[in-house]
């Protein structure tokens, strides 16, 4: 099943930043993984454990204070795709693992 997209924006005072490419900045990819999990994790509405990224794919650069959406596709129990664009401009795909993080009760939305 197919989430709507969740929308995000890296802000330039982000720490990952400085540095990173000094007047022409990038968000670093590990910025983007980590807002895919963020999204991942509040889409299946329970605490995971990441237990593999088994393919990932850079398409194009991310800048500070861009807005990119965060797609995300469940293909099984313990597995996600993810597609991240801007203004329909692909930046990153690929695919994620994960397990519900033992000792945690599933989250009931309604």
């Amino acid at each position: 099943m197919a989430d709507l997209p969740l929308w995000r924006t890296i802000a330039a005072s982000h720490p990952a930043l400085p540095g990173h490419f000094p007047g022409h900045p990038i968000v670093p990819g590990v910025v983007i993984l980590s807002e895919v999990w963020d999204a991942l994790c509040a889409s299946a509405g329970r605490p995971l454990r990441c237990t593999g990224w088994p393919s990932v794919k850079f398409l194009a650069p991310l800048h500070p204070n861009e807005p990119f959406t965060v797609e995300l596709e469940f293909t099984g129990v313990e597995s996600a795709r993810f597609t991240c664009r801007s203004s329909e401009r692909p930046l990153a795909s690929g695919t994620v693992h994960f397990a519900a993080r033992p000792g945690a009760e599933q989250v009931n939305s309604g």
